[in-house]
């Protein structure tokens, strides 16, 4: 790769002249780049901030929570007036303000169910600014199967590190994850939806000056792996603002850790999850894998609620992460019921003839039909444009 700087005189000045200086430089290639960006909060407005400063075209921001009052503190791009808005979509708005040629789409999903995998199969970069670890997991999980890398920021106080994953050929983010770390992720997992606005009340304490430098590192990770720049695959930058400390640190993949396998082949399919029940999918599946096979989802299916205090049960049909602790109580005596889920249909299964989507299915995902040991992976892409808007019409 050529580093020398570029030096033309007759070079015209336009908005990425300086940029063209550094040898390896492609302004076309970052212009083109599909980037994912999940999280908008103090890291998520950063690296946003960066990606149009950069030029970069086609940008995706998810996520679900609303503007308070403290993100102003934190987030360069919420004014006071977008209190009560959507995070993903003033980040959106703003970055386009900042650079006119950006395309940018927001998205009001919970990570966790309620992101089909065909957007990470879509995107050439994935960068998380995330504070959950259930997120982190799930974003970890879709680049393996997507055979996609990813790259995780998390700030604390006045630290923070930066790390780029590929699931599906080195370490992962769960690699990573102690036993501390997953009895909290469980005992988190246990609660379903029923504490679950309880424990998002919890914050962690951050600041502008360490989200700045651990966004601008995971930008700067993203523009190296587009230019096939060495990059930090495996590794993480951690930095310590105390005493402003910095060092890598180098992740092994752990031969247990199951979390490293990549759906391939993947068959697209110009259907919509809106449209296309179990027994369509099965329907078309059974022809390669025969009569026993079953639909598997990547995402917990929500099947009824059930009290346990006075036995009353409601079916309740869709996505976990969209039903809240408050949907959950039970309207016959207040206290809290508990999801039924369930992963898999077969041909005998109560919801054969229900439109995946009503059954909790994101849009644009990629669903698994598996016979024994042999499966098949389907892409829902008949959900594209719903899930890109604008975008889906940019040149692929």
């Amino acid at each position: 790769m050529d580093d020398v700087l570029r030096i033309d005189p007759d070079a015209q000045d336009d908005r990425f002249a300086r940029f063209r200086l550094i040898g390896w430089w492609d302004q076309q290639r970052i212009a083109e780049a599909k980037v994912l960006v999940i999280g908008a909060g103090a890291l998520g407005n950063e690296i946003v901030k960066n990606l149009a400063l950069l030029g970069f075209g086609r940008v995706v921001v998810c996520d679900l929570d609303r503007i308070e009052h403290s993100n102003l503190s934190r987030s360069v791009l919420y004014r006071p007036a977008d209190i009560g808005r959507s995070k993903a979509q003033v980040a959106a708005e703003r970055a386009c303000e900042i650079y006119e040629g950006m395309r940018c789409r927001s998205l009001d999903v919970n990570i966790v169910y309620d992101l089909g995998l065909g957007l990470y199969r879509w995107a050439d970069v994935i960068l998380g600014g995330l504070d959950n670890r259930e997120a982190r997991v799930a974003i970890n999980s879709a680049a393996a199967k997507t055979g996609k890398a990813w790259i995780d920021g998390a700030i604390e106080r006045l630290d923070g590190v930066a790390r780029v994953f590929e699931p599906a050929t080195g370490p992962c983010y769960e690699c990573t994850m102690s036993d501390v770390d997953w009895r909290m992720l469980e005992a988190r997992r246990s609660c379903a939806l029923l504490s679950r606005d309880e424990m998002e009340q919890g914050k962690v304490p951050t600041t502008p000056t360490t989200a700045s430098i651990i966004a601008g590192i995971q930008v700067q990770e993203a523009l190296k792996r587009l230019h096939d720049v060495a990059s930090l695959s495996g590794q993480g930058y951690c930095f310590e603002g105390a005493h402003h400390q910095s060092y890598l640190v180098e992740y092994r993949r752990m031969a247990d850790c199951p979390t490293h396998e990549a759906y391939e082949p993947i068959e697209t399919l110009n259907w919509s999850v809106h449209q296309t029940t179990a027994r369509d999918l099965l329907g078309h599946a059974q022809l390669d894998l025969g009569s026993q096979a079953v639909v598997e989802s990547n995402h917990d299916l929500l099947r009824e609620l059930v009290c346990g205090a006075c036995g009353d049960t409601e079916q309740r049909l869709g996505s976990l992460g969209r039903t809240t602790a408050s949907d959950a109580r039970c309207p016959r005596c207040g206290e809290p019921r508990r999801p039924e889920i369930f992963h898999t249909i077969d041909i005998d299964h109560d919801f054969i003839d229900t439109p995946l989507g009503e059954l909790g299915v994101p849009p644009w995902d990629i669903v698994t039909v598996r016979s024994g040991g042999e499966q098949r992976h389907y892409e829902f892409a008949g959900d594209r444009h719903e899930v890109l808007g604008p975008l889906n019409e940019a040149p692929q």
